[in-house]
């Protein structure tokens, strides 16, 4: 296999070597921080419920994500994502991540039309969240794609 090379570094290549790396964590670890440390008192909620899972994403009111969960990714599997007892459940997670920040007052979103809408938006009023508006975003065609040609055989 061949003679092994022992590289020797000098003393002020560890030192580099160890302010860069202090460097990068200092800058990761600011970059956590600044959202645990970031206080917000009015958010918007976005549920997404379809036939087939719901999706609660939290945010400021600039838009920028706080925290988000979905059925799927609690370990919901097939038919059961998409039910009301998993919307309750993606509330609870998502309720779980931003405890912290001190969210008192939620602008809610909704959009799809499965099952989980009005569960979800109990969910959030239950865990002691003030909902100040509910607005309904799905999505309506207004005339549609236009339909195929008549088939002549």
């Amino acid at each position: 296999m061949g003679k092994k090379k022992i590289i020797v570094q000098s003393e002020q290549d560890v030192l580099r070597e160890e302010q860069e790396l202090s460097a990068a964590q200092k800058k990761a670890v600011s970059g956590a921080t600044s959202l645990k440390s970031k206080r917000v008192e009015k958010s918007k909620a976005f549920i997404l419920s379809s036939y087939n899972n719901t999706i609660l994403t939290l945010t400021d009111m600039n838009g920028d994500v706080l925290a988000s969960a979905s059925s799927g990714a609690l370990g919901f599997k097939g038919p059961k994502k998409a039910t009301p007892f998993a919307a309750s459940k993606v509330v609870e997670a998502v309720i779980e991540k931003v405890r912290k920040l001190g969210v008192r007052e939620v602008v809610v979103y909704v959009r799809g039309i499965g099952s989980g809408r009005e569960a979800a938006i109990r969910a959030l009023a239950s865990h002691g969240l003030e909902i100040s508006a509910i607005k309904d975003i799905t999505p309506i065609p207004h005339n549609g794609c236009r339909p195929p040609k008549v088939r002549r055989v």
